[in-house]
């Protein structure tokens, strides 16, 4: 759709709120775990669904959220994502179990679906070159920056408030951001020309495997690797996965373009981005070991997190002047490995008393700077390179790949914790949770040396 509309900072704040209504509020589940398991008296098993769904669910239909905001509007989408995370938002605040926890976090993680394509989208449709990427640094400070707060934030209100109180405040934070988008013209495209069957087949599929895998890691070693129910699941996701890539060949109106791939920049952006959400199992391990391990309350915990948030969003605009320097693989694969330094310095777990938290000090603070190093980049080098028409399916790739990673991190990361733990040595639980951390984060840096052109790619499209 043309228009001569101009993004501005109301636009972008308002983004911002939506986005951190997922990255902020969703997220600080991670953090709070004890606080919520005491109160709510579920076991670690369904808790960590509670936490993971919320990503996987987002992640699953985040491409068909992207796909449904190009063809319908990238600000109605937005809106939509809005209101279903007020809704999902009150079922935890009103939850007294785990039934409608799990619902409120399976409503945020499709708020989220609908939210970080649709923004991502207006962000290209309405910003150009310096200033989208601009736009796109304070997108990534409600993301990455979000994910920073969340911590500090979750642990602050959880301890002195109660947890319920965080969603309370989403509500509020939610239904600002659909005030400020007020008045802000439509995006879509208009495709023309005969239209494609949905693919339903590539869709369904994709979510039983996702689904399956999913409850598979985290409730492997409480049900028993052999329990026939776990061995179920296994098959299911195994045949699941044969049959989405038979469909997805096939479809001409594939679930998943894999066309996009074809480009080298966007498939370098996504798979490094796919790797590094996947460390977000950093934060589950580190505050639950301290918590749990070391006696911090939940606010103290966050308090060691406060290095990670003032880097992550003092160094995000860096990248973006780095990218502009520089090009993208520079700041991408600098930005990967001190992130990866810092997980490092946390898997010391041994080291005693004060020391220890020095180390987690630190370590969350070069996380942080990392990330943020990473963010702009990543982000503006994958929807530069989409097509006009497909941005928005593109943008749901990207951030499917962000969700799944973040669930697939944080669910193996909490069942091997858990799994140690359950032993006795929170010690060697924690430090083993976050050297699976590390792991994610040196692929993640391979893959970026491996795809992500030498060449220029951001400062081209911005010129």
């Amino acid at each position: 759709m043309e228009t001569q509309y101009k993004g501005n900072n109301r636009l972008i704040l308002g983004i911002v709120f939506g986005v951190v209504t997922f990255w902020l509020f969703a997220q600080t589940m991670v953090n709070i775990v004890p606080a919520i398991q005491a109160d709510l008296g579920i076991s670690s098993g369904i808790l960590g669904i509670a936490i993971s769904v919320t990503s996987l669910f987002s992640g699953m239909f985040m491409v068909v959220a992207g796909g449904l905001a190009d063809k319908y509007g990238r600000v109605k989408l937005t809106n939509i994502g809005m209101i279903l995370s007020i809704i999902g938002s009150l079922c935890l605040v009103l939850a007294n179990g785990p039934a409608l926890l799990i619902i409120g976090r399976i409503i945020q993680g499709l708020s989220a679906a609908c939210i970080m394509p649709a923004t991502l989208a207006l962000m290209k449709t309405y910003f150009d070159g310096a200033d989208r990427q601009r736009a796109l640094s304070f997108w990534s400070i409600g993301s990455w920056g979000g994910s920073g707060i969340c911590s500090f934030f979750g642990g602050l209100v959880a301890t002195y408030f109660g947890w319920r109180a965080i969603f309370i405040v989403s509500i509020v934070v939610a239904i600002a951001g659909m005030l400020l988008l007020k008045g802000t013209p439509e995006s879509k495209f208009e495709a023309v020309g005969e239209k494609k069957p949905f693919d339903i087949g590539g869709l369904i599929t994709f979510v039983i495997a996702m689904l399956t895998f999913n409850i598979f890691i985290s409730q492997g070693r409480t049900l028993g690797w052999t329990n026939p129910i776990i061995l179920g699941l296994a098959v299911a996701f195994v045949i699941s996965v044969i049959l989405f890539v038979n469909i997805e060949k096939r479809h001409a109106n594939s679930f998943i373009d894999f066309s996009l791939f074809k480009n080298k920049a966007y498939s370098g952006a996504t798979l490094s981005n796919f790797l590094l959400n996947a460390s977000a199992g950093t934060m589950l391990v580190a505050n639950t070991y301290v918590q749990v391990g070391r006696g911090f309350s939940s606010f103290q915990s966050g308090l060691l997190t406060i290095g990670y948030l003032v880097c992550v969003l003092s160094s995000i605009r860096m990248g973006e002047k780095a990218l502009q320097k520089f090009g993208s693989r520079k700041p991408m694969m600098t930005g990967t490995l001190i992130a990866t330094s810092g997980i490092v310095l946390m898997a010391f777990t041994f080291v005693p008393g004060i020391a220890y938290n020095f180390l987690v000090f630190v370590g969350y603070a070069l996380y942080g700077f990392g990330l943020g190093i990473y963010a702009t980049p990543s982000t503006d080098t994958a929807i530069s390179n989409a097509p006009a028409d497909k941005v928005g399916s593109a943008s749901g790739i990207y951030k499917m790949a962000s969700s799944l990673g973040g669930a697939t991190g944080v669910a193996l990361s909490s069942s091997l914790y858990n799994a140690i733990g359950a032993q006795g040595n929170l010690e060697v639980a924690g430090s083993m949770g976050l050297i699976l951390n590390v792991a994610f984060g040196v692929i993640a840096l391979i893959s970026i040396f491996m795809t992500t052109p030498k060449a220029n790619v951001a400062a081209q499209v911005a010129e």
